[in-house]
């Protein structure tokens, strides 16, 4: 029932996104003293969202296989960049610092917005909080 709700669908995939993105900036930072390393980010949610929204592959059940999930597309993952260390590591520990903050604040936003559209459910069922 509740995945027929888009703005329940959309915040489930911000969440999904938001720890897939705390997966990879724990993985730059653990390999922050690692030589040659190259350090990786998500897309950005937007970006996507819209396209996994274009393309028609989303899951319309748990059970459905899309061809793509958060962990498993390489699509998302990109170089994120910065001036490389004399060992050419270009990891950051500040800039994963904000990255972790903007991936919590995702999560948070996702959160809020589940409840958020729970408590519409449920008033509109007619059991209040």
């Amino acid at each position: 029932m509740f995945d027929q709700i888009g703005t329940l669908r959309m915040a489930s995939s911000l969440t999904a996104h938001a720890a897939e993105r705390q997966k990879l900036i724990a993985r730059n930072v653990a390999n922050a003293d690692t030589p040659g390393f190259r350090s990786r980010d998500l897309a950005s949610f937007a970006e996507t969202y819209q396209n996994q929204v274009a393309t028609g592959m989303r899951a319309t059940r748990p059970g459905h296989l899309t061809g793509a999930g958060w962990g498993s597309d390489t699509a998302r993952i990109k170089d994120a960049g910065g001036e490389p260390a004399p060992n050419g590591n270009t990891v950051s520990l500040e800039e994963e610092v904000f990255r972790s903050a903007a991936a919590k604040r995702q999560f948070d936003l996702s959160l809020a917005v589940t409840k958020s559209s729970l408590s519409l459910v449920r008033a509109s069922i007619g059991r209040g909080r």
